[in-house]
């Protein structure tokens, strides 16, 4: 992989993204106290199970919905409804770690298992071999550490999706990715306070 020697110029989004909104409270990096990305995939596993709550989604088929939770240790939880042919485009968490469970229909995951820069950078072109693709159907997830660069997307031509994450620390920021070929380069970079 090779990097660009351009800096990034951070831009922000006016508009809430479902992964990414958030409140601005208790934003901490680093914080040992928190809980692991095992036990946030056992909240984002339990709360999926829980077909009342999944069923009281308001769902649009039009665009993503998402509904606040509680997760545990003061971490940020989403419940997020998918429509046919959504997704959330490439972007990471920053420095907080996170986990995803479908809950109902079937999400497909595209990461990059590769360590990218975290600062500094615009451009990078990716090497071969660093794609990887999960298809999670219900009661399917994972967990994910920091800087972890993915997709999420409900391919499905007719049918909603709904999974549930949850990150910790609460989201400090997410940086935005476009992608052709090998090329991934550094789109937006969004704040808590752009999703308010």
């Amino acid at each position: 992989m090779s990097v660009s020697t351009s800096p990034a110029t951070p831009t922000t989004s006016s508009s809430p993204s479902p992964s990414s909104s958030s409140s601005s409270s208790g934003r901490t990096s680093g914080r040992a106290s928190g809980p692991t990305q095992a036990e946030l995939l056992a909240f984002v596993r339990r709360t999926a199970a829980d077909a009342e709550l999944v069923a009281s989604l308001p769902l649009d088929p039009q665009g993503r919905t998402w509904v606040r939770l509680e997760g545990p240790g003061g971490s940020e939880a989403w419940l997020i409804g998918w429509p046919p042919g959504t997704g959330t485009g490439w972007h990471d968490h920053a420095d907080s770690v996170g986990a995803f469970v479908t809950a109902a229909g079937e999400l497909k995951e595209n990461s990059l298992a590769a360590r990218l820069p975290t600062h500094a950078w615009r451009t990078l072109e990716l090497a071969d071999g660093v794609d990887r693709e999960r298809r999670l159907s219900a009661g399917q997830g994972r967990a994910f550490g920091r800087h972890h660069v993915h997709e999420v997307l409900n391919e499905s031509a007719d049918r909603h999706a709904v999974s549930v994450h949850a990150y910790y620390p609460p989201l400090p920021l997410m940086r935005r990715y476009s992608r052709s070929g090998p090329v991934l380069r550094l789109e937006q970079v969004e704040r808590p306070e752009d999703w308010q």
